[in-house]
């Protein structure tokens, strides 16, 4: 792997603190491919990141959702999360996701932006289900 190719060192790091952390939680590259998600994640899933790795957003979506009310996928680019991370700020929404199962979760959605000195890298996603604390 050349240097141009090369993940961002602030994405490489991210990805050491997620896999770390027992709270459901995935990370997202600037071009909104998931580039790696938790254990913990793949747990409520239904299939862990090494099963599957990187996936593009448009896979993401269809697989897991987020979902609105009717079960139907919102757009990325009517995501809060996603709007709110692409204007470099942190922010927080109740979504449902679908399982590889087929069940659905509501989930508390939290993501925050991985700025380097050169701007946007990605962003950090942490969720869980809804009105139960992070373990």
């Amino acid at each position: 792997m050349d240097a141009s190719s090369q993940r961002p060192l602030e994405l490489i790091l991210a990805r050491n603190l997620l896999s770390s952390l027992s709270t459901p939680a995935f990370l997202a590259d600037r071009t909104n491919d998931i580039i790696f998600y938790n254990e913990a994640a793949g747990a409520l899933l239904g299939r862990r990141f090494e099963e599957h790795g990187t996936m593009s957003a448009d896979e993401w979506l269809n697989d897991f959702g987020p979902l609105d009310e009717r079960g139907e996928p919102i757009p990325l680019e009517e995501q809060p999360v996603n709007v709110a991370l692409r204007s470099n700020r942190a922010a927080h929404a109740l979504h449902r996701i679908r399982s590889l199962s087929g069940a659905i979760h509501p989930v508390e959605v939290s993501g925050v932006p991985i700025i380097g000195a050169d701007g946007f890298h990605g962003a950090m996603v942490f969720f869980w289900v809804a009105g139960e604390p992070p373990r």
